[in-house]
């Protein structure tokens, strides 16, 4: 059997186009080995080398994007870095043109025609992607008002990738139930969550009836130094809630800091009430119970 020929150093590492293949005199015959996989129509790629994340799989189909072509919806929310739905959602690889330009019409993309506006997007590596504040929009014929919280949070947050304002003009375009949906997130959007997880934790305190905490509370001891920056913080009964990922219970260090950290805050007279993962399972009813406990016994009466 002929020993398969090598592909030229630019097209290994990543997918390319058949023509692109062709001009660089790799041959037909060579393109239908097997040691090549077809992601998309008209593309190729070899084995072992497929997408691991969204960023990946942009970039596996970035060789058939057309010069007015971008990606959109939660394609690009996941490309800005904003947190998307949790697992089992994996988010779809959304192309979109705007009027009259074609959108693609291809397995495994979902293609779009937009209503002609001006051109928001942005470029991220060598594509163009939409902005966050029209893709959150976007987002919302599909996510759950949630995931749209959770995303607007991180926005005009830690990302600080636009203003809220912004988002309500993003939203003032959409019609419909959607748009309801867009003007109920924006009433529970709050900058200060640190993550997807800790804006879910305190959606689902609200949601029971409990007081609305602060976000990123600044604790000082009694010299001014600086002794916490709280996550969820009920100042009045000085009560703290914290969600700790995994991160706090596999790093060691991290680990001791939280110790010393709890300790501190007890000698000024707070309670704290830490939140992991299993608390929220569900309708989130024993991380309720755990901090309305902690509410009730620093004074709160509901």
């Amino acid at each position: 059997m002929p020993r398969r020929s090598d592909l030229p150093p630019s097209l290994s590492g990543r997918s390319f186009s058949v023509h692109e293949a062709l001009a660089t005199g790799v041959t037909a015959g060579r393109l239908d080995a097997k040691d090549l996989v077809i992601p998309y129509r008209g593309l190729r790629q070899l084995q072992g080398e497929g997408p691991r994340d969204t960023l990946e799989r942009c970039r596996q189909y970035a060789p058939r994007l057309k010069p007015w072509q971008f990606y959109s919806h939660e394609t690009a929310l996941a490309l800005h870095g904003v947190p998307t739905p949790r697992f089992p959602h994996r988010v779809a690889i959304h192309v979109s043109a705007h009027r009259p330009a074609r959108e693609p019409r291809i397995d495994g993309i979902v293609g779009h025609r937009l209503q002609t506006r001006d051109d928001a997007s942005v470029v991220i590596e060598s594509f163009r992607v939409e902005s966050a504040a029209r893709a959150w929009r976007q987002a919302a014929t599909s996510w759950r008002i949630d995931d749209l919280i959770a995303a607007a949070d991180f926005i005009v947050g830690r990302g600080g990738l636009t203003t809220v304002e912004e988002l309500r003009n993003e939203a003032r375009t959409m019609r419909g139930p959607r748009h309801r949906a867009l003007e109920r997130a924006l009433l529970d959007v709050r900058a200060g969550s640190a993550s997807s997880e800790e804006t879910r934790l305190r959606l689902v305190l609200a949601r029971a009836g409990l007081p609305e905490p602060d976000l990123n509370w600044v604790v000082h001891d009694e010299r001014g130094v600086l002794v916490a920056v709280l996550d969820l913080a009920f100042v009045r009964w000085k009560v703290d809630v914290e969600y700790d990922g995994r991160q706090h219970a596999e790093d060691a260090d991290q680990y001791f800091r939280d110790v010393e950290r709890r300790a501190s805050l007890r000698a000024l007279g707070w309670s704290q009430v830490q939140i992991v993962k299993q608390h929220l399972r569900g309708d989130g009813r024993l991380a309720v119970a755990l901090v309305r406990q902690a509410l009730v016994q620093a004074g709160w009466r509901g």
